[in-house]
């Protein structure tokens, strides 16, 4: 999209658009001596995350640590996430957790990347994946603690 079509769009001027690209708010790209904005990018700045609450980003903690291990033990990981839901799955069956649970499944499927970025991302659907999670036992309970008292003296306001 032009600058032109991205002002029109925020109902801003263009000089913002290119303000907001400058200040590094808006990505684009230079085509000839003119900057071009994805529209992804424009609706992303129009309807911007929602901040996480105190319960979502601790979740998210505890999942970075576990993407610690899983980067450093994958098989090992995956192995008692897998375990974990096998056994989570028959207890909430006919659940909507059932219907988070066979998410979980479809992540392992894809492999440790995949989820990696569930770990990791605050994404709409990682933070609801996060509350249904397989990865217990991950962490041993020092580290699990570990986490939790760095949690608390980030103060949670700036953890995120």
């Amino acid at each position: 999209m032009t600058t032109g079509e991205v002002a029109k769009l925020l109902g801003t001027s263009r000089q913002q658009v290119v303000n907001l690209c400058e200040r590094g708010d808006l990505p684009f790209v230079m085509v000839g001596k003119h900057r071009r904005v994805e529209r992804s990018a424009v609706e992303a700045l129009r309807r911007p995350k929602p901040r996480l609450t105190r319960d979502q980003l601790k979740s998210l903690w505890l999942h970075q640590a576990v993407a610690g291990s899983l980067v450093t033990d994958p098989d090992v990981v995956l192995g008692k996430a897998a375990a974990n839901l096998d056994r989570l799955l028959v207890q909430h069956r006919g659940t909507m957790t059932e219907v988070w649970l066979l998410q979980w499944r479809e992540k392992l499927n894809e492999g440790p990347g995949a989820v990696l970025r569930t770990l990791t991302s605050e994404d709409p659907e990682a933070v609801e994946l996060r509350q249904n999670s397989p990865f217990a036992g991950v962490l041993s309970l020092p580290q699990r603690q570990q986490v939790l008292k760095a949690f608390t003296r980030s103060g949670w306001e700036h953890a995120a």
